[in-house]
């Protein structure tokens, strides 16, 4: 498929509240299901994000993945035949008391595919969370897609090792509050014009401990050029993805043919 319905779900989350969170997000994939393809949640959905208000209740409220929520989605994406991005608290099946910040990836048949682990922590989440080490590749309807997590989006790097591995839309999900929205747009834009694919942020809202979160989640193509983009409430967007673009970019401008790896040695020291 070289054209995607997309579904970017901007909602807001109810502190420490994961049944009430899962049930929401439920009756957004209801509303839109027959509609996208591909439907993307918020970071950290099911339970909220405030450090400050969640504190340790985060050992209690993280689940493996796949789990109860993964479960519970794999049946909507089935019913729908979409494809859907979750992003919640996992904790390690193995290794007692570590958490991580995760992104999931249930196909369009309801099959767990994947997981993505943040790698880039923001200085806060130290206090709860370890580091990811991988940038894993998904496909879904024929399409390669990665995953990165917010303050991921600050490191170029993430990016041009997830084109270079083939991906051709990254997806999103955030927590970031008003005052940076300057981030968001400037980031999402420029990852995506750099790497000549689409890049899909899905922002939440609403308040939490004073902290009040910017939305404007988007669509960009590979020109850095916005498809579609939500305000400051709680919303659904579908947006349009036509992979073909990326090759009629990289024709134009050959950025990739072009590179030279042997000269960047720097950058790992």
């Amino acid at each position: 498929m070289t054209q995607l319905n997309v579904g970017l779900v901007q909602m807001d989350s109810v502190i420490k509240d994961i049944e009430s969170n899962i049930q929401k997000a439920e009756y957004y994939i209801d509303q839109i299901g027959q509609e996208t393809d591909i439907i993307c949640f918020p970071e950290l959905f099911s339970t909220g994000y405030n450090f400050d208000l969640i504190q340790d209740e985060f050992y209690t409220l993280a689940e493996t993945i796949p789990g109860p929520t993964v479960e519970r989605l794999a049946i909507k994406a089935k019913q729908y035949q979409t494809a859907i991005i979750g992003n919640i608290v996992e904790k390690d099946e193995l290794k007692t008391g570590v958490l991580y910040d995760t992104a999931f990836v249930i196909n369009e048949k309801g099959e767990y595919i994947g997981k993505y682990r943040k790698v880039h922590l923001y200085p806060t989440e130290h206090r709860y969370f370890r580091n990811g080490a991988e940038f894993p590749i998904f496909e879904l309807f024929g399409t390669k897609v990665g995953v990165v997590i917010c303050y991921d989006h600050a490191f170029e790097e993430c990016f041009r090792i997830l084109a270079l591995k083939g991906a051709e839309i990254i997806f999103i999900p955030s927590v970031i509050p008003k005052n940076f929205e300057y981030l968001l747009d400037l980031r999402t834009s420029a990852r995506a014009q750099d790497n000549q694919i689409f890049t899909v942020a899905v922002n939440r809202v609403g308040t939490e401990n004073g902290f009040v979160y910017c939305g404007k989640s988007k669509i960009v193509n590979p020109r850095g050029e916005v498809v579609v983009e939500a305000g400051d409430q709680e919303e659904v967007l579908i947006g349009q993805i036509d992979t073909s673009l990326i090759f009629k970019e990289r024709k134009q401008e050959p950025v990739f043919r072009d590179r030279r790896p042997e000269l960047y040695a720097e950058l790992t020291k």
